[in-house]
């Protein structure tokens, strides 16, 4: 029998390892890996050297710890038509040249489906002080986009990864009750706050993954390791953190040959307007569910207002998992006017600036006045 190279997600260590990485360490750790070490049932320096390589490898494209930057910054998806010929070249420049777009994907549905002609959507965060409006027409223009729906979120439902863990649900998985909303609120930092935040949130480097990573990044940013501390307990009780994750790879092929899904699907329903509420909490109990939202989508995509992602790697499983979801929405007494999923293609993912300091910088390399993005007070 051959042996599973320990650099493969099936391999049983690391397996165990990313099944608590991806998105079960919840809050702030001062020593994460010692916690996900406690969590998987292995030594804390096996965890340290296996992450590392992964990392090293490729296999782990980011290690960081995740903030609910819903209340830093001003976000939306953004959904965006673009002529043909143009597509990839959009794509291109919203991921490597905008620091604020996040997830790029190419996504495709039926042809005959209300925003079809839709291809490209974004994740967009924007800045406190900066006009998310006024920044997405501006790289509508330089992207070429014929038109655009801008999209924030009501409400979140579910926001995590997991795809090591999710492999083997069946279809209807859930948990006992319903996701409880949570509602983006902006909260305002000081100047040392932000300092911290900025040295909190940039991911590891493979020579960071030790024992208390922490300690390194504060030597390099300059500051006190104390007063690092005791902002991010701040942060904590602001509900800034979100959790500490390593994040593989969604649909591209690994180093070692694998991939961790195939198919990215975006899952839609319009239902009666005041049952919001009630439909995503339903929908994000689902334990397949990665992201689950409420946002209007307006009459360019059948005024859908319900929004969910899914990862696995069989189409015809995902769609089973929506057939389920679909179902305990009937049973659950919420009516469903309109849904349909987009299916992603091509699609890179990286960390949203957040930092308004960055945004100033980022509009004078471009010869824009600052000022002239910021929102209207």
């Amino acid at each position: 029998m051959t042996a599973v190279p320990v650099l493969s997600t099936h391999h049983p260590e690391t397996a165990a390892i990313l099944a608590v990485a991806e998105d079960g360490l919840a809050g702030f750790h001062e020593r994460p890996f010692a916690a996900i070490a406690a969590r998987a049932g292995l030594p804390e320096p096996a965890v340290i050297e296996r992450i590392r390589e992964l990392l090293e490898a490729g296999v782990i494209r980011r290690v960081r710890q995740t903030l609910n930057t819903g209340s830093l910054a001003h976000g939306a998806l953004v959904a965006w038509k673009v002529p043909p010929e143009r597509l990839h070249a959009a794509f291109d420049t919203l991921f490597n040249d905008d620091p604020f777009s996040g997830h790029v994907v190419i996504r495709s549905t039926d042809s005959s489906l209300p925003g079809a002609a839709f291809r490209l959507w974004t994740t967009v965060k924007v800045p406190q002080g900066f006009s998310l409006e006024r920044h997405v027409a501006q790289m509508a223009s330089v992207v070429g986009a014929e038109a655009w729906r801008i999209m924030p979120a009501r409400c979140l439902f579910a926001l995590g990864v997991g795809h090591v863990r999710r492999r083997s649900l069946e279809p209807g998985s859930r948990a006992e009750a319903p996701a409880a909303p949570i509602y983006p609120e902006l909260t305002r930092l000081t100047p040392f706050e932000w300092q911290a935040l900025a040295a909190l949130k940039e991911p590891l480097t493979p020579g960071e993954v030790t024992a208390e990573p922490w300690r390194a990044r504060c030597r390099s940013a300059g500051l006190s390791y104390e007063a690092f501390l005791a902002a991010v307990r701040g942060f904590e009780a602001k509900g800034l953190v979100a959790r500490f994750s390593t994040f593989l790879e969604h649909v591209k092929e690994l180093p070692t040959g694998e991939r961790v899904t195939r198919y990215n699907a975006l899952f839609h329903w319009a239902v009666e307007p005041g049952r919001e509420l009630d439909a995503g909490g339903e929908v994000g109990r689902h334990h397949i569910i990665t992201h689950a939202y409420w946002r209007e989508a307006g009459p360019e995509f059948g005024n859908v207002n319900v929004m969910a992602v899914a990862h696995g790697t069989e189409k015809d499983a995902l769609l089973a998992h929506k057939a389920a979801i679909d179902a305990h929405l009937a049973e659950a007494g919420i009516p469903v006017r309109y849904t349909t999923q987009f299916w992603g293609g091509r699609s890179e993912i990286k960390p949203s600036e957040i930092l308004p300091a960055a945004y100033e910088a980022f509009c004078r390399s471009r010869g824009i006045d600052p000022d002239t993005m910021r929102e209207d007070s």
